[in-house]
Order: structure tokens, then C-alpha cells, then sequence
């Protein structure tokens, strides 16, 4: 069975494709207000009342009749995952990208925002908001592409130590807020001598205080309030950080590196347009079909499509956006990759096992737009 292409839009055609996902956005942002500023506080509300509830069930759990321990503590785990979950998915990829800036709300500012997680928001704004928002899928510029951890596109070099991958992989995704973490830091300059070991310190130095923050906060002080429940309370912590680190990365991979997403090389930035970025967005994601529960947990990055054209418009809007992103491409001839989360998963997972072993790099990249 052939892969979906698009079709190579002519100069003409490029101009009024990016024109019509213009009008979108423009209709959009000039309909936002008290239903997308409700929105968010509930979920900000939900985000807190659920740690609130977490932390509490593994505080007490140690205390309760012996058959009610593990039970209690599971339970208390999970709904702690699941607000660590929001808090860095729909709270916080969302509230960062700015996506609520025009509220005026300070707790819900982009530029100040700091979420529960092992990375700063500050390093996040640099490799997610900047760099891997303009240069999505092109090789060498965008460090998404595997995370350096992972070969997943054949143009990326083969080396005989990737044939562990599909542990690597594994690795990576238990423990993959570490991963977020260190990104920005870019520590293959240091291990190869390109910088001293003090400057490396001096880069990392926020880095390593968040972390040592997070560490503390979630395998010292909660467990220590437990008294005797330490272990209960240092393990569920631990299990709602693993919870997170799984789903986000799942959500993450589903939504960059399915069979049929485009990657690029540099030249695609020659005589760049709006436009042709629009074009490359859409060729260069994936979306999860789902109801709104699937949207929600996700920070309706099951709308990764929608996410990567419009990033700072309010996330809880891509669904209705994207039955007209979707229609707009049919028109022009540029697919729309969506499907289900086993579906792209699956996609993700023999992408990783197919290029854990060599490959020749694609003569070329399938044409999106004319120059």
C-alpha cells in the first residue's frame, strides 16, 4: 500500500492556503473570553484539588487497617499522576506557550509560568517554544528528532551502538521529564572538551536547582510528613513522576513520529514563507482521534496539527479549529494525518525497532510546496 502524499501546491495555491489558516486563526483569536478564561482556571482548579487528594491518600495510607494500605496508596498514586499529568500537559506545554497571556492573569502568565516538573520553563521556552516550533522536523535544527537519544528518521547517522535502541527507548521513556530536563544543556559539548567543566556548571546551574527542588519536594519533604508512611509516600511520588514521564512521552512521539510524518533539510528555509511553514506543519505532525477526555489528558496535543500552526492560541480551541484545518487541506491536497492512539503508537514503536538497524537515507524528501 502506497504512503499518502501531498500535492505540490503552486505559487498561487501556497498563498491562499496560507491565507485561509490566516482567517482561522484571526476568527478564532477575536472570539476568545470568559469560555477559554473559565476553562483554564477549572482546569488549574482540577490540577491542585487533585495533588491536594493524591498527596492526602498517600499521607494516610500508612495509618489505615493493613488490608487497605497498598489499596488506598495505588489509588492516591494514580489520582497524583494524573494532576502531574494535567499540570504539565493542558496547565502548563499550554500556559508557557502564552496561549492565556491576554487574560492578564499573573498565575497564568507565559513568560513566568513555572510548572511541577524536573526542566525549568525557561529551557523549555528555548528548545520547545523556539527552536523546535520554527525549525519542526529539519534535520539539524530541530533537536526534537529523537531527543539525541534516538534514530528514528533514516537521514539521521547509523551507528553500531544504536542497535540497543528499543531499550534505549524504554529508558529514555521512564525516565523522560529527565530527559526535558537536560535538553537545553546540551552536554555532548562538554564531554567532548568544547567547554570547560565551569562553564558547563554555570549553564547548568538553574537546571540543577529545579532539579534539586523537584527531588526534594517529591522524595524528602512529602515522605518525611508521612513519618512512618515514608516509603508509602517516597514510592507513590515516585509512581505518579513515572506515570507522567510515560503518558507525556507517548502523547509527544505519537504526535512527531508516525510512519507518515515529512522531515526536511535545511534548505526549506531558502526563501521561507508563512505559508510554506504552514504547509510544513502540517506534513510534519500527527493527529490522535479521540473525545474530549483523550483532548484534556493530553493538552489537546491530540490536536498536534492544529498545536503546531496555531501554538499560542488557547489549546481547548483545536478541536472546533480542527474540522476546518482539516476541510481547508482536503481542498488543497495536503494530508491530514490522524488515527488512533494504539494506531500511531504502533506507528512509533517499529519506527524506533526499523531504524534501530541501517538504513539509507530517502534520494528525497516528498515535495510539499513550490518555491
Amino acid at each position: 500500500m502506497s504512503k499518502p502524499t501531498s500535492r505540490v501546491l503552486s505559487g498561487d495555491e501556497l498563498a491562499r492556503f496560507g491565507a485561509e489558516i490566516d482567517a482561522l486563526r484571526a476568527r478564532t483569536v477575536a472570539d476568545l473570553g470568559e469560555r477559554d478564561a473559565r476553562y483554564i482556571r477549572n482546569v488549574y482548579k482540577v490540577v491542585r484539588y487533585a495533588e491536594i487528594l493524591g498527596r492526602a491518600l498517600l499521607m494516610v495510607a500508612w495509618f489505615l487497617p493493613e488490608g487497605w494500605v497498598f489499596g488506598t496508596a495505588a489509588v492516591g498514586a494514580v489520582i497524583l499522576g494524573l494532576s502531574k499529568i494535567l499540570d504539565n500537559m493542558e496547565l502548563g506545554h499550554n500556559v508557557i506557550h502564552g496561549q492565556y497571556d491576554w487574560m492578564g492573569d499573573p498565575v497564568l502568565n507565559g513568560k513566568s509560568f513555572e510548572w511541577d516538573i524536573m526542566g525549568t520553563s525557561d529551557n523549555w521556552r528555548k528548545t520547545h517554544n523556539f527552536r523546535h516550533h520554527t525549525y519542526t522536523n529539519i534535520h539539524g535544527m530541530d533537536e526534537d528528532l529523537g531527543y539525541g537519544v534516538l534514530r528514528l528518521f533514516p537521514e539521521q547517522k547509523w551507528h553500531p551502538a544504536r542497535l540497543g535502541q528499543p531499550l534505549y527507548a524504554l529508558i529514555f521513556a521512564i525516565l523522560f521529564e529527565w530527559g526535558v530536563a537536560i535538553q537545553d544543556l546540551r552536554l555532548g559539548r562538554w564531554l567532548t572538551g568544547r567547554i570547560s567543566k565551569k562553564q558547563m556548571y554555570r549553564i547548568a546551574h538553574p537546571a540543577l536547582l529545579k532539579m534539586r527542588r523537584q527531588l526534594i519536594k517529591d522524595y524528602l519533604i512529602w515522605p518525611l510528613l508521612a513519618g512512618p508512611g515514608f516509603l508509602v509516600v517516597l514510592a507513590g511520588n515516585a509512581v505518579a513522576n513515572v506515570m507522567r514521564s510515560l503518558w507525556t512521552y507517548t502523547v509527544i512521539f505519537c504526535g512527531h513520529f508516525t510512519t507518515d510524518v515529512q522531515t526536511f533539510p535545511k534548505s526549506v528555509l531558502k526563501n521561507d514563507t508563512r505559508a510554506s511553514w504552514y504547509v510544513r506543519q502540517v506534513a510534519g505532525s500527527s493527529n490522535l482521534s479521540g473525545g474530549f477526555l483523550l483532548n484534556v489528558m493530553t493538552g489537546n496535543l491530540s490536536h498536534q496539527i492544529e498545536h503546531h500552526l496555531f501554538p499560542d492560541v488557547p489549546a481547548n480551541r483545536y478541536a472546533e479549529m480542527a474540522v476546518q484545518v482539516r476541510e481547508i487541506c482536503a481542498r488543497y491536497g495536503q494530508y491530514y494525518n490522524t488515527g488512533s492512539m494504539v494506531k500511531q503508537f504502533g506507528q512509533v514503536l517499529w519506527r524506533i525497532l526499523r531504524h534501530s538497524f541501517p538504513s539509507s537515507p530517502r534520494r528525497t524528501l516528498r515535495p510539499t510546496m513550490v518555491k
